[in-house]
């Protein structure tokens, strides 16, 4: 596995250890931010860098940057929520996000790992 395949990989599995942390555990919405943060600090240093002259990957990693900003407002609207009912809507929001943010990974790994084929 390549060195840029294994950051996409990293990232998957941060998405997805995040969105199994909201489905099963009560969610500490500080915690949360941090994590986005750090996921988003992750994608700059780690992904953003990479010299990728395939457009489509490029696509991917313009939504996937899109996706992350749009998550961390997210994580804001589950901050201010007062009501459980609220809450949870904007979790099950979040987990859809994340569900969005690994699929466009995974779409990437698989073009990547054709390419080396």
């Amino acid at each position: 596995m390549s060195l840029n395949l294994e950051k996409y990989q990293a990232l998957a599995t941060l998405l997805v250890q995040l969105r199994s942390d909201t489905t099963s555990t009560q969610v500490d919405a500080a915690a949360l931010r941090q994590r986005v943060a750090a996921l988003q600090q992750v994608f700059q240093q780690q992904i953003v860098p990479l010299a990728d002259g395939d457009s489509r990957v490029q696509s991917f990693r313009t939504e996937i940057s899109k996706q992350l900003r749009l998550l961390e407002i997210d994580v804001m609207f589950f901050q201010g929520a007062r009501q459980a009912s609220t809450a949870q809507g904007r979790l099950k929001t979040i987990g859809d996000r994340l569900t969005t943010l690994i699929q466009y990974c995974d779409a990437i790994l698989q073009q990547k790992a054709e390419e080396e084929k």
